[in-house]
C-alpha cells in the first residue's frame, strides 16, 4: 500500500476515509507511535471521538505496550514489512484487568515511515467462525430435512391409506382401535415433517416491523400460557428503528426462544420466583457472517433458570436436540432459521442461574 503525503487532519481523513468501511479497527501510526488516523470501528470500540484518540499515542490504549512499540518501530524503519502479535486493548477509564484481547497486524506503508495497524477482536473472530459454521450447518440441515421428508412422506401416506382401508374392513372394535392408532401416529409424523419443512416453504413477507410490538405480542402469549410464578420483565431501548422483515416469522422466532426459556424455568415457576427479561439494544459496527452493518438490533432473552445442560450446549440449535423430556427439539432450530432469513444470527451463553439468548438482526 502506498502512502499519501503528510497533510492536515482533514486531508488525512479524506485520504484514509475508505478505512471507515472496514469492520476491524485500523490506525495509521507514525514511527514514534503517535496516531495520525483511526477508523470508525476504532472510535466505536474505544467509545471516544477520533479527535480524542489522535491526541495521544497508540501505546496509551494498550497494556504492556513495549512489544507493540518495538514492532511499530521495526516495521517503520523497514526491518520487516509486516508483523503479527497478540495484545490487550485497554478500555478508557478502566483498570488493566478490563481489557479486550486483540490480534494485532502491523504493515508498512510504501514510501512513508508511517505504518498501518489493524486490530482484530479475538472474540469477534471466534464469533465470526461460529457464525460461518452455523450457516454451513444450517444449509446441511436444510438439505438433510428435505431429503428425509421426501423419504418419509411417501411410505407414510401409504401406511395411513392402508390403515384406513383396513379399518373399513375389520369388524372387531379392538382391531379398529389399532388401526386408529396407526392413523393417529401417521398424522403425528406428518405434522412433524411439515413443521420441519415450514421455514423453507413459507413466503418471506417484508415490511417495517417494530421489534417492541413483537416482544409485547410474545410477552402476552407466554404470560397467558404461564399465568402464575413467572415474571416477564421489559428493558427496552425505545429509540430503536423498525426492522425490515417478516413480522410473523419474527414473532415465531422470539416466541420459540422465550417459550424455551419458560419451559426451562419449570422448577422456579413452581417456586414462584421465575424471571425472564426481554432487553433490546442497538449494536454499532457489527459484522454478521462476512457482512459489516453500521447498526444492528440486539435482542437479549435472559432467564434465571438452571442453564443449558453442558452435554447439548453446542448442539441446542440442531434439529431434534432437546434438553427437556418430551421436547420436540424444533423450537430453537426454527428460531435460528427465521432469524437467518433476516440476515441475522442467534447465540446462547449459559451458566447455572443465568442463560442469555442473543438475537442479532441488521437495521436499515
Amino acid at each position: 500500500m502506498t502512502a499519501p503525503p503528510a497533510g492536515s487532519s482533514r486531508d488525512l481523513a479524506a485520504r484514509y476515509g475508505a478505512l471507515d468501511l472496514l469492520a476491524t479497527m485500523v490506525a495509521v501510526v507514525a514511527a514514534d507511535g503517535s496516531c495520525r488516523f483511526v477508523n470508525a470501528a476504532f472510535e466505536d470500540v474505544l467509545g471516544l471521538s477520533r479527535r480524542s484518540v489522535l491526541r495521544g499515542s497508540l501505546e496509551d490504549w494498550f497494556v504492556e505496550a513495549d512489544r507493540l512499540r518495538e514492532t511499530v518501530a521495526a516495521v517503520s524503519r523497514n526491518a520487516f514489512s509486516t508483523s503479527r502479535l497478540e495484545a490487550q486493548l485497554r478500555r478508557p477509564g478502566g483498570s488493566s484487568n478490563e481489557t479486550l484481547p486483540v490480534h494485532v497486524i502491523v504493515n508498512r506503508l510504501e514510501g512513508s515511515p508511517d505504518v498501518i495497524v489493524e486490530l482484530v477482536e479475538v472474540q469477534q473472530q471466534a464469533r465470526q467462525d461460529r457464525e460461518e459454521r452455523a450457516l454451513e450447518q444450517a444449509q446441511a440441515t436444510k438439505e438433510l430435512i428435505r431429503n428425509l421428508a421426501h423419504e418419509i412422506k411417501n411410505p407414510l401416506g401409504g401406511i395411513r391409506g392402508a390403515a384406513q382401508l383396513l379399518e373399513m374392513e375389520v369388524e372387531s372394535k379392538a382391531l379398529a382401535e389399532y388401526t386408529r392408532v396407526i392413523i393417529h401416529e401417521a398424522d403425528r409424523l406428518q405434522a412433524l415433517v411439515d413443521r420441519l419443512l415450514a421455514p423453507h416453504r413459507k413466503p418471506h413477507r417484508v415490511a417495517d416491523v417494530n421489534i417492541h410490538e413483537v416482544c409485547e405480542r410474545v410477552r402476552s402469549l407466554v404470560l397467558a400460557e404461564f399465568p402464575r410464578g413467572l415474571r416477564l420483565d421489559r428493558d427496552y431501548d425505545i429509540s430503536i428503528p423498525d426492522v425490515r422483515g417478516d413480522r410473523e416469522q419474527l414473532i415465531q422466532a422470539v416466541l420459540n426462544v422465550v417459550r424455551n426459556a419458560a419451559e426451562a424455568l419449570e422448577d422456579r415457576i413452581a417456586a414462584g420466583d421465575a424471571c425472564i427479561v426481554l432487553r433490546t439494544r442497538v449494536a454499532r459496527q457489527v459484522t454478521i457472517g462476512k457482512h459489516r452493518h453500521r447498526l444492528a438490533l440486539e435482542l437479549h432473552v435472559e432467564d434465571n433458570g438452571p442453564g443449558v445442560p453442558e452435554s447439548i450446549r453446542d448442539r441446542i440449535f440442531f434439529p431434534l436436540v432437546s434438553g427437556r423430556e418430551g421436547g420436540s427439539g424444533l423450537g430453537l432450530t426454527l428460531a435460528r432459521t427465521f432469524v437467518q432469513q433476516h440476515q441475522g444470527t442467534v447465540e446462547c451463553e449459559s451458566e447455572p442461574g443465568k442463560t442469555v439468548f442473543t438475537i442479532l438482526i441488521p437495521l436499515p
